[in-house]
């Protein structure tokens, strides 16, 4: 067994799904779950097939984030996942939708922050243990710390 870190890439601003599904109909049924969700979304979507032809497979609205996922799927290699990659839409957007799609298992991750991706190999092939999504906690927050949270999610609209 060997364990590896996959670092996701990707432009800062750019936000990303990472999950576990089960069936190569995923890739139909996800993106028609995310263009059902948001009107006008761009995304594209990668899963790796893990039997029959083992490809990767993409779908999306929009080429740089398909080409974004379908580079990314194959540096992580592991059966069964899947990445999105979101333009100008936040997770939270759409990850219900996304966790109530039949097929999907799990989620890792769902983050625009920089990941590592931690996958073992054995002779079967590759899997997913987690993911490292951002840096270490420098402390706990404090009164002007809680003030500018609330501030920040009002302003960018997730608060009233």
């Amino acid at each position: 067994m060997e364990t590896t870190i996959v670092k996701i890439e990707k432009p800062e601003e750019i936000n990303f799904i990472l999950g576990q599904t089960h069936f190569i109909k995923s890739v139909e049924d996800l993106y028609e779950v995310l263009v059902s969700s948001v009107p006008g979304i761009e995304f594209g979507l990668a899963f790796c097939e893990s039997s029959g032809a083992r490809k990767v497979r993409v779908e999306g609205t929009d080429e740089e984030m398909k080409e974004l996922a379908a580079k990314n799927a194959l540096a992580i290699g592991a059966g069964h996942s899947f990445i999105i990659f979101l333009k100008n839409v936040f997770p939270i957007n759409v990850l219900n939708a996304v966790k109530n799609t039949p097929e999907v298992a799990r989620i890792f991750c769902a983050t625009a922050n920089p990941t590592e991706v931690v996958v073992v190999e054995t002779e079967l092939g590759r899997g997913i243990l987690g993911v490292i999504d951002g840096q270490t906690p420098l402390g706990v927050e404090d009164e002007d710390d809680i003030a500018w949270r609330k501030s920040f999610l009002r302003q960018i609209g997730y608060k009233k």
